[in-house]
């Protein structure tokens, strides 16, 4: 696309109350999206009405535009519009599809079948544990983990697809130039060397509270199906989980127990007809996804924290907590191994976080 025309569409973007249903309104209303530049102010009326049309004249001779194109510039931004031939064939079907993707990272990363997985800032362990394990796991066999970089379950579930060397994307609700949560800035850079970061707002946008339900909607846009791990009640999660049914997405559950407040939102999404899922088996299932980067059902070639669990895994089922005190590894590492072991089809998990051989 001509960079004039990318410019077009980073203006409108830019432009207060201009949502991409009225992007696009304006884009089949002009010979091409330049043309934005140089319209005058009663075709503009025309197609927008007074308000939003001096909304786009002002911004096209603002300071604040001449400066977003200077920063896109300075900080190599990747500009990724819808009228790009790899816009992502998906997230382009969704009713208010994003006229401008702010990308920093592989824009490669968004190619891939992805999964989203979300969930509560204030997750239990047993949420936090489950998400770096699931995503783990699907980003060993091939999926690509999309998430919000909030804390909590989408921190977990970032490292999770870290942790198996797999790609992750996250979408943010602010621009790119602020991050958010700023803990998380570290884990942004992380991210932007094996998978992206995304943003439909101009780059030094504040991550104001009503930006996140727009996140959401890219988050199940851009999925083949949203895992929710852990979920009150109210949780923003289920936010995501409606506009996945919207979206036409498939929508998982990881079930809580019945007395935790952190799962009654997953638990009702579940009564709800939801799809209940406990392996990362019924995901691929589900989505009639064949299985990647299988690993062999061999103890041959084990790392050594592998072989130390499959060791204490003998005959008898063992618990996580007997696991722990038995292997002397480090939470993450026992995890890991645990999933690594699972997915080598030598163990297997039963309920009550219990692990028995095969």
């Amino acid at each position: 696309m001509d960079m004039t025309d990318r410019e077009a569409l980073i203006l409108l973007n830019m432009v207060e109350g201009l949502g991409p249903k009225k992007i696009e309104k304006i884009l089949s209303s002009l010979d091409k999206p330049s043309d934005i530049f140089t319209a005058r102010k009663e075709v503009l009326d025309s197609i927008l009405g007074q308000g939003l049309s001096l909304g786009v004249i002002s911004k096209r001779d603002s300071s604040e535009f001449s400066k977003e194109l200077k920063l896109i510039e300075r900080e190599k931004i990747d500009i990724l519009t819808i009228l790009d031939g790899d816009y992502p064939a998906l997230l382009k079907e969704i009713y208010d599809a994003p006229a401008v993707l702010y990308l920093k990272g592989q824009r490669s990363s968004l190619r891939g079948s992805c999964i989203g997985i979300v969930g509560s800032r204030r997750a239990s362990f047993y949420g936090l544990n489950s998400s770096e394990r699931l995503s783990y796991a699907l980003a060993c066999l091939g999926l690509t983990v999309v998430s919000g970089l909030a804390r909590g379950i989408d921190t977990c579930a970032h490292k999770g697809a870290l942790k198996a060397d797999g790609l992750t994307v996250a979408v943010l609700g602010s621009g790119l130039l602020n991050i958010y949560p700023s803990e998380n800035k570290g884990l942004a850079r992380e991210i932007c060397l094996k998978g992206c970061l995304v943003s439909e707002f101009p780059l030094t946008m504040s991550p104001l509270r009503q930006n996140f339900p727009r996140r959401n909607r890219i988050i199940s846009g851009l999925s083949r199906g949203v895992l929710v791990v852990e979920a009150a009640k109210r949780s923003g999660a289920l936010i995501t989980a409606n506009f996945a049914l919207e979206q036409n997405r498939e929508v998982f559950c990881l079930p809580g127990k019945i007395d935790s407040i952190q799962s009654k939102g997953t638990n009702s999404l579940i009564k709800q007809g939801a799809k209940l899922v406990d392996s990362v088996e019924d995901i691929f299932e589900e989505l009639g996804l064949e299985l990647k980067n299988t690993l062999p059902g061999s103890s041959d070639s084990l790392s050594s924290e592998e072989k130390r669990i499959y060791d204490i895994v003998s005959s008898e089922d063992k618990d996580i907590e007997a696991i722990a005190r038995s292997c002397g590894l480090a939470r993450p590492k026992l995890y890991q191994a645990l999933v690594s072991l699972e997915l080598k089809k030598l163990i297997k998990e039963l309920p009550g976080k219990v692990y028995a051989r095969r």
